[in-house]
């Protein structure tokens, strides 16, 4: 099928949020369905999952020695990292303006700001491993598992 780089990310991704989803429900013992189309903060991490599936799909099928996987691999890279570092941190300055203008008492349409946008390492870890956890399931429900380049692992 000459769209698995674009249906086994998106399966990922729609996969990891429900997860994403079902874990917040049990912690807080509560539905939040917004949570389902909110992909940032919480365990796994969305957009890792979403990346690494790409990344590994393409290096299972087109070989993990060429130019496209290190391209996948890399952007699934910053992606992650960007998640843990900038994105975490705008999350706590988040938490701090909210209190500040808060406490203030000033009125303030943009108020509050958005505090669950980053992700703690092992959020990230856990989407690295569920995004390659995917990818290969259903690279081998769908027969879209190229064995030669697994065989090439091998040896």
């Amino acid at each position: 099928m000459k769209y698995k780089y674009l249906v086994i990310p998106f399966i990922t991704l729609i996969l990891a949020q429900i997860i994403k989803f079902l874990v917040e429900s049990i912690q807080n013992k509560k539905f939040n369905f917004s949570r389902l189309l909110n992909g940032n903060g919480g365990m796994p991490s969305t957009h890792t999952a979403f990346t690494m599936s790409l990344a590994f799909s393409i290096g299972i099928n087109e070989g993990f020695d060429t130019s496209v996987f290190a391209c996948g691999l890399i952007f699934a890279i910053i992606v992650a990292y960007d998640s843990m570092g900038l994105r975490m941190e705008s999350g706590k300055q988040a938490v701090m303006i909210n209190k500040l203008v808060k406490k203030s008492g000033i009125e303030n349409d943009n108020v509050p700001l958005k505090e669950m946008l980053g992700h703690k390492p092992l959020e990230v870890f856990a989407g690295i491993i569920f995004g390659v956890a995917s990818a290969s399931i259903q690279m081998m429900i769908f027969g879209w598992l190229n064995w030669n380049n697994v065989i090439k692992l091998k040896t």
